[in-house]
């Protein structure tokens, strides 16, 4: 653990964090708020996300909602104003989300004159004033992953490039490996993996890109929706995942939020590569193993 380099990343993150909290009436963009932080926008929410244990769309949320609350206990407002300021368009949906983080309707809270509990695993609360001093980064064991920097590529891959949700991409993978086997270009020690130039969890589904790939030698030439490119070298750092697909986001928030920050490295404003070690048509979803590369500024 290098402790100046993590103190950096997190003053950086309460840059954000107080950002956040004194502009709750604005959209706050991700591109703003990684300006703020001098994280790369390609990447920073998933820093975020380890840092905090929140994805920033909850943050902020949460922190508009506890706001709310706040109003409720403390003023007389119309219960529809506070709604709108926290961002709902209507009493109903603000009831249910408001319910869902407090158990109670706003109508029932105001009578109780409660305040949201300080209990519980947010690492940053509302504050009145707009701070968020106290912030300290959450801890699930990054200094402890199964993660390590290395070199990658330079390598020339074919590939098939599949726009919409990822549970969507088998057509890709399909149309990939229906031109490559005829020439005899798949086998046992044929390397796949997937070039995600966007992160799902706060690009919209359907504009998600993705590229099917498969390293493959000079004899591919394109054909039809088969393209090649070659993959630069550069250095990431690498994680490796066991387990089911949708832990992806989580593997990938711990090893940017976590572990990259306490090498002393930043993230780079590049697209991921994700090396698939087995099938998933023929492992159960508990046994697959995913290795995750995250790329790296070149060191200092």
């Amino acid at each position: 653990m290098k402790p100046d380099t993590l103190d950096d990343y997190r003053r950086r993150m309460l840059r954000v964090l107080v950002h956040i909290q004194r502009n709750l009436d604005r959209d706050l963009s991700l591109e703003e708020l990684a300006r703020i932080a001098c994280f790369s926008p390609y990447h920073f929410h998933r820093i975020f996300r380890g840092m905090t244990g929140e994805t920033l769309a909850v943050h902020i949320r949460r922190i508009r909602l506890e706001r709310a609350a706040l109003r409720l206990a403390t003023t007389r407002r119309a219960i529809l104003d506070i709604a709108l300021e926290a961002g709902y368009e209507s009493h109903e949906a603000f009831t249910r989300a408001f319910g869902a983080m407090t158990g109670l309707s706003p109508s029932r809270f105001r009578e109780r004159r409660r305040l949201v509990s300080e209990n519980g695993t947010a690492r940053v609360r509302f504050d009145p004033e707009g701070g968020a001093e106290d912030f300290q980064p959450i801890d699930t064991g990054g200094s402890n992953m199964d993660a390590r920097m290395e070199t990658i590529g330079p390598l020339r891959v074919a590939f098939v490039r599949h726009t919409g949700p990822y549970d969507e991409c088998g057509k890709a993978w399909g149309t990939l490996c229906a031109v490559l086997g005829p020439k005899g270009l798949l086998g046992p020690d044929t390397r796949f993996l997937g070039l995600c130039h966007d992160d799902p969890e706060v690009t919209p589904p359907e504009k998600i890109r993705y590229d099917a790939c498969a390293v493959v030698d000079e004899r591919f030439q394109p054909e039809g929706e088969v393209g090649a490119q070659v993959l630069p070298e550069g250095e990431y750092a690498m994680a490796l995942h066991r387990g089911p697909y949708s832990g992806l986001a989580a593997a990938y928030a711990e090893l940017c939020g976590q572990w990259v920050a306490r090498q002393g490295r930043e993230v780079a404003s590049a697209p991921s590569l994700e090396f698939y070690r087995n099938d998933p048509n023929t492992t159960a979803p508990e046994d697959l193993l995913t290795e995750i590369c995250v790329p790296l500024e070149p060191a200092e």
